[in-house]
């Protein structure tokens, strides 16, 4: 029995492709695959998208992951709950770390070990599912704000809508 739903896998090599597809087959009940990344949008809004392992590099020649980073945003601006891998063979720790910060889930270098994208996707997966108590989901979001407001704490109250003594209650839990 398949553990895990369907996977869309996008890069533009044919055998990175049917590798991810043998690989990933074990694991999810159906494995989507695209040779571009203008399909995404139209795709994902006609399947459920569990996850996605996404190729950093599409335009011939280049290898800075900008294509990768571009298509993370939009898919998280349209599915924010869908956790995006990133995948590329031209890794190095900036990269990973951009990547990250632009909220993907992991980040796999080309050739991978296939155990190791096995655990990686399903990871991020279960971690997508996790349930989080609204106190902390709330929590989160007031250290967000104060950070975005440099530690002002009555600009950030007013972010939120809430009077700097509540905002201080709030920080306090």
């Amino acid at each position: 029995m398949k553990d895990y739903g369907t996977i869309l896998v996008v890069d533009d090599n044919p055998a990175i492709l049917t590798a991810a597809k043998i690989c990933l087959g074990t694991a999810f009940g159906k494995v989507i695959t695209l040779k571009s990344p203008q399909d995404i949008p139209t795709v994902m809004s006609q399947e459920t998208v569990d996850a996605v392992l996404l190729d950093m590099n599409f335009a011939p020649g280049m290898n800075s992951g900008q294509d990768g980073l571009l298509w993370l945003r939009s898919i998280h601006k349209l599915h924010p709950g869908i956790p995006v891998v990133l995948v590329t063979a031209y890794a190095d720790i900036s990269l990973a770390v951009r990547g990250l910060k632009n909220g993907a889930a992991d980040f796999v270098t080309k050739p991978w070990d296939n155990d190791e994208l096995l655990r990686v996707v399903k990871d991020a997966i279960d971690k997508s599912r996790q349930i989080v108590p609204l106190e902390q989901v709330e929590m989160d979001h007031v250290r967000r704000v104060v950070e975005k407001c440099h530690g002002n704490m009555s600009r950030a109250a007013g972010l939120l809508g809430i009077t700097r003594q509540t905002l201080y209650a709030k920080m306090k839990r």
